[in-house]
């Protein structure tokens, strides 16, 4: 061995390196080198062999002869050079296979990583650091099961400050709770809904009971039912909607076939999520709630109401409906609210307005308040009884819902067919013509839709049917007859006025009815009915559904009727159809017929990058909705599919989950912008080389999440099976 002036050549430390990274420090002794020497001593032959005397006449002592002997959890930091207190004393290199990690790193070797510096200790203190807060977990669940503390619970896991292991607090309230009574299973569901989202992130919950799925196997063996009860807690879970119903889906497809954990899902989904009344059942399954009835629930319901009626609190009524901690029964409050502001004209305009903001903030969702509705139009003929112009005043509900952009029309059951024919009078029709060509044609002339509006609501009253189909016709006629102007007009009018689609699609139907004497005085009848037919698809007046119901009344090959509506969808299925269709008249679905479509791409685009950036959810949703361009929302999804792709932003899919969430984004239009993405994949490919296998896997999430209607199917990479061409 080479030593010159004390020192090991490069080749030696490496080896010396390399040897005491796989020694096993308990087995081999130190070996000690003396500087005197050319040559190097040789080894001990066993660990008990006798000291040099260099070693026991050394400076400071025998016990520094081998650090294994009383430093072996030393962490001080040691070279390894010679030198004064090194090991085995003066002029000594330390032991060769000493992996007691107590040498400091060098920033200067070449060798020198920067993960060094934290790889020793970060691992053990991970282990500890989740070692005590099992600890302190179990501590929690038995506290809250004795005092029933939720607000105590809350603050005590805040404290932990340990939120990236909540799981474990999930899996471990549920596991216990399994093994005692119904009460304690009840609290801990409970728990779990008061908890979600304010303290314990949904994505712990969710990796929460995927871990108990896992463990079902170990569960059974102390409870005999507990498939039955863990696939209970994952009902009530989805229920009280802290739990997506695509979680079953996704933990089904990842648990090994013999797992327990599947039979659990299936338990969940065909014994509990789809029963009738499933909600109610699951809920009361415990005690309910903490024995809340549906009846004590409905009182609590009345009672909120009244009071807000009163003092008009927005923030105290939104408390109350939150502590009530029933997501699933959020339909009963619309429902009440809208039946009490059509008994109390003078508090409607103070109902709705809750229920405004408790859409906006999520606090009732989309398809609770759909639920609602569609229960009040079930029962409209009973509430006739004791409201005389209950239909007039629940229409006027609906489109003040609709105009201020918290309900959408689409998602409820179709009212014009709830209401009872009532025969018109010839002569209120024959006013109500005069009048609505009057209106429309002062509307070319000033573009007030909101004087249109008022006007239409005082002409027509009675929301009868036929008038706002006459009204429809008589628009379209009147634009089909001037310039490119006065027919994007009319168009925007048209997505304006909130008519029901079944009005609008008897307006076009007596229009194709009328295109014979039409053609008269304008030839091109059938390519400006089959443009404004097309139109009203994209500003989602009218949906896929109304255009084939059109067609099945129009079924001869060479009736105008069949041309509009073949010509119609002909305009839909082209490359960018939506894009040219809105541009079609020099508008861009604006009143101001100014506003080009590359101005709302822009719009669109920097809200997006400020989102993205770390700006306010509620700001950009706002910002969406002052657009005023639903039919246009697509852009929004396809622009922020590409951002995520390039990015992988997960801030901006989450946004886009709010946004259909809420009912800002429809189906309809999140899958016109997942189309746009497939067909622009080629161009994205250029900058994200894998942008195809990335929106792949996004198609996927996007079916589990239910975003995407059957006309979409992705089959592999770079090509869409739609062909109907959504821009």
């Amino acid at each position: 061995m080479d030593i010159t002036a004390g020192k090991l050549s490069n080749e030696h430390k490496e080896q010396f390196r390399s040897a005491s990274e796989s020694a096993d420090p308990l087995t081999v002794s130190a070996l000690q080198i003396s500087p005197k020497s050319p040559r190097s001593p040789k080894s001990p032959k066993s660990p008990k062999s006798p000291r040099s005397p260099g070693d026991r006449h050394s400076k400071h002592g025998s016990d520094r002869g081998s650090p294994l002997k009383h430093k072996k959890n030393s962490h001080s930091p040691r070279d390894g050079r010679p030198k004064k207190g090194g090991c085995g004393g003066k002029g000594t290199w330390g032991g060769l296979m000493d992996t007691d990690d107590v040498h400091a790193i060098d920033p200067n070797d070449p060798n020198y990583t920067s993960s060094e510096d934290t790889e020793r200790t970060s691992t053990k203190d991970m282990v500890a650091a989740f070692e005590e807060y099992k600890k302190k977990a179990i501590i929690l669940v038995e506290e809250y099961f004795q005092n029933d503390d939720i607000t105590s619970t809350a603050n005590e896991l805040r404290e932990l400050g340990m939120s990236c292991y909540d799981f474990y607090f999930i899996k471990k309230l549920v596991s216990m709770a399994m093994d005692r009574h119904d009460k304690e299973k009840e609290m801990a569901a409970v728990l779990l809904s008061a908890l979600y989202a304010e303290v314990i992130k949904p994505q712990q919950v969710y990796k929460g009971f995927s871990k108990l799925l896992e463990s079902a196997d170990d569960f059974i063996v102390d409870i005999p039912d507990a498939i039955d009860i863990l696939a209970l807690f994952i009902a009530r879970a989805v229920v009280d909607d802290i739990l997506p119903p695509a979680f079953l889906a996704k933990a089904n497809s990842t648990l090994p076939k013999d797992s327990k954990g599947i039979e659990v899902i299936k338990r969940a989904e065909k014994s509990y999520l789809s029963a009738p009344l499933h909600a109610e059942i699951i809920e009361r399954r415990w005690g309910g709630s903490k024995n809340k009835t549906v009846e004590g629930v409905k009182d609590k319901i009345n009672n909120l109401l009244i009071e807000y009626v009163v003092s008009g609190e927005k923030n105290e009524a939104c408390r109350c409906i939150n502590d009530l901690n029933m997501r699933f029964f959020h339909h009963e409050i619309v429902k009440r609210a809208i039946i009490m502001a059509m008994e109390k004209q003078q508090a409607e305009s103070r109902l709705l307005d809750l229920l405004k903001k408790t859409t906006e903030e999520g606090l009732i969702n989309s398809s609770q308040l759909s639920k609602g509705f569609n229960r009040i139009i079930d029962n409209i003929d009973d509430l006739s009884l004791d409201i005389p112009n209950a239909r007039m005043i629940f229409q006027s509900i609906i489109s003040k819902g609709a105009s201020e952009g918290w309900l959408c029309i689409s998602s409820l059951k179709s009212f014009s067919t709830q209401l009872e024919k009532q025969e018109i009078d010839e002569k209120l029709v024959k006013e109500f013509k005069l009048k609505a060509q009057s209106m429309i044609q002062e509307y070319f002339l000033s573009g007030d839709i909101e004087e249109v509006s008022r006007i239409l609501e005082s002409e027509n009253s009675s929301c009868l049917a036929e008038l706002n189909a006459i009204f429809v016709k008589k628009l379209i006629t009147l634009a089909m007859d001037r310039k490119n102007r006065e027919k994007e007009m009319a168009s925007v009018l048209l997505s304006s006025v909130c008519f029901p689609a079944d009005d609008v699609v008897n307006g076009f139907v007596m229009l194709i009815e009328a295109a014979d004497d039409t053609a008269l005085d304008i030839p091109i009848v059938v390519e400006d009915l089959a443009m404004f037919l097309a139109r009203a698809e994209v500003d989602e007046v009218l949906t896929p559904q109304h255009m084939e119901e059109i067609g099945s009344q129009f079924f001869e090959p060479n009736s105008i009727g069949n041309k509009v509506v073949l010509m119609a969808k002909s305009l839909l299925k082209g490359r960018l159809s939506g894009e040219r269709i809105l541009r079609c008249w020099g508008g861009g679905g604006s009143s101001t017929n100014g506003w080009a479509i590359e101005d709302v791409k822009d719009k669109i685009r920097k809200l997006l990058e400020e989102f993205e950036s770390g700006g306010d959810a509620k700001e950009a949703y706002r910002c969406i909705k002052e657009l005023g361009m639903p039919f246009f929302h697509h852009e929004v999804v396809k622009k922020s599919l590409v951002i995520i792709i390039e990015k992988k932003s997960e801030r901006l899919w989450g946004f886009l989950k709010e946004c259909f969430s809420m009912g800002l984004i429809t189906m309809y239009q999140m899958t016109k912008g997942f189309a746009r993405v497939a067909e622009s994949l080629d161009d994205l490919a250029l900058d994200v080389p894998d942008a195809e296998k990335q929106f792949k896997v996004y198609v996927e999430r996007a079916e589990a999440e239910g975003w995407l209607d059957s006309t979409f199917s992705f089959n592999r990479l770079g090509h869409n099976s739609m062909e109907n061409g959504f821009c």
